[in-house]
């Protein structure tokens, strides 16, 4: 599709030049450090695929929605209307920041950044959630039209890729790693790999994102004050350690992100149903809670916590019951005489290899023999997305759209469709994604996802874990910074550093 006939413009805009370099440093005492794990990748919004870049470009880049704490689309820079079941208006809202290089946000940039994601050419992962739209159509600077080719209920949530300045996109620019949005926050410079410098610009605040992959080294540097800032990956004892130190302040809370334990259905062993309701009844999810995360968690029954809007909340957890366990494995044909062998494949993050340790020593109390194997994260997902695997442990991060029950769990998403890895096969299933997806109504809507839900809690395509916590350290003088549900760096927004930092 070409983007010229995708567009058709009813008014615009000149843009002005975009400003080259990194820009002024702040003095090295003004600069806050935020040290993290992994180095962002990809500062263009239309291409990122890893955590750490989308946490990034949510500051750097504004978006036509945002989502309230039921994970239900709000406004953004655009007020939205639903003119008609596939005619979408946007109209963007009074006093928006402009782009970080000092030109305005127009409907005819949010026309371009969507366009461009539609072209095969720019090889975009948003393409196959936003293939529904058919044109746009730019009434004013202000005023975009969406007109789908089909009715999508859904279509809100998948409008929270960042916008660009059409004429850099027309221009082919190098947003990965020359980023120029309307966000809170705007590149400094990237001036080695690990390190990335950015400015916020309502107040100026130097800030600086330092990669430090060894968790101990990342503490170590708070407690030097080479970084007043982590979040979020580290184990639970340098977590108690810091609680315990005057300089630092450690704060938590609840987290939204879903951990599970992935099953493959297609092999001879895990598909069958009563051995992953063993698996299930055979981890004590409580005590894995309790002593390795030292309580910095809640169980999970269903990939949303019941807060969400779409959550189920009357699910009843596979309790620890050995017994039980045992005597399922015994209704698959396994038992001392034919015990069932198994391997569970995770990443080499030391924390990850204990865990998959503990729910080794767990399942081997009941008769499951498993073989813990740890590879570096490449190798690893690589696996999963192919299929290698019985077993294997993973987390959703950030999930918001009930859409991720067709990317996940749909018959037709299997890789390198969809994210459907454990090769799960349900007419039953497909039936409710489609219909919930279909409908207008967002009170049947939800109802069609939670009985989605409980058929999934009885299938375990995935033995649902818990929900981790999301956890800061910092020093003291570090004010201001609120923790996300999901992990986001939003708190970079409002943070505030003094000279005692």
């Amino acid at each position: 599709m070409r983007r010229r006939a995708l567009i058709r413009a009813a008014a615009g805009a000149p843009l002005l030049g975009v400003a080259a370099g990194c820009g002024r440093r702040a003095p090295a005492a003004d600069t806050l450090r935020f040290a993290i794990a992994t180095e962002p990748r990809n500062l263009d919004p239309r291409l990122a695929t890893d955590a750490v870049s989308e946490r990034v470009n949510r500051l750097l880049y504004a978006r036509l929605v945002a989502f309230d704490a039921a994970s239900r689309p709000i406004p953004g820079i655009a007020d939205v209307e639903q003119r008609s079941p596939t005619h979408w208006r946007f109209r963007l809202r009074d006093h928006i920041a402009p782009f970080s290089d000092g030109t305005p946000v127009r409907a005819a940039d949010v026309a371009a950044t969507y366009a461009s994601v539609l072209d095969p050419a720019t090889a975009s992962h948003h393409r196959a959630v936003l293939s529904v739209i058919d044109r746009l159509v730019v009434r004013d600077e202000r005023t975009l039209d969406v007109h789908l080719k089909a009715p999508e209920p859904l279509f809100a949530y998948h409008l929270g890729i960042g916008i660009l300045p059409a004429r850099l996109v027309e221009a082919g620019h190098g947003f990965q790693r020359a980023p120029v949005g309307s966000g809170p926050l705007r590149l400094a410079c990237w001036p080695e790999p690990g390190r990335l410098a950015l400015t916020r610009r309502r107040d100026g605040q130097a800030l600086e994102l330092v990669t430090v992959k060894d968790p101990n080294v990342r503490v170590m540097k708070l407690l030097r004050g080479e970084a007043q800032l982590l979040q979020n990956d580290l184990p639970p004892e340098l977590v108690d350690y810091l609680r315990a130190r005057p300089e630092v302040q450690v704060a938590r809370a609840p987290g939204v992100n879903f951990s599970y334990l992935g099953l493959n259905l297609a092999d001879p062993a895990t598909g069958q149903p009563e051995v992953r309701r063993a698996i299930a009844h055979a981890i004590d999810r409580a005590a894995i809670l309790r002593w390795l995360f030292r309580g910095n968690g809640r169980l999970a029954e269903a990939l949303f916590p019941p807060e969400h809007w779409a959550g189920a909340a009357d699910l009843t957890p596979y309790a620890h019951n050995p017994a039980r366990a045992r005597a399922l494995l015994a209704q698959a044909g396994y038992g001392p005489g034919r015990p069932l062998r198994l391997s569970c494949k995770t990443s080499s993050d030391p924390f990850r290899v204990r865990l998959a340790t503990v729910i080794q020593a767990q399942l081997g109390e009941v008769g499951i023999e498993v073989r813990v194997q740890s590879y570096d994260w490449g190798t690893f997902f690589g696996d999963v997305k192919a299929g290698r695997f019985q077993l294997y442990s993973l987390t959703w991060v950030g999930i918001r759209s009930p859409d991720i029950f067709r990317y996940a769990f749909h018959s037709s998403a299997m890789p390198p469709a969809g994210a459907n890895r454990g090769r799960y096969l349900s007419p039953a299933a497909d039936r409710l994604i489609d219909a919930a997806a279909a409908e207008p109504d967002p009170q049947r809507q939800a109802a069609l996802y939670r009985s989605l839900q409980h058929l999934l809690h009885l299938d375990l395509p995935y033995v649902p874990l818990w929900f981790e916590d999301q956890v800061l350290a910092a020093r003291l003088g570090v004010t201001g910074y609120r923790l996300a549900p999901d992990g986001q760096y939003d708190g970079l927004e409002d943070v505030t550093l003094s000279a005692r930092a």
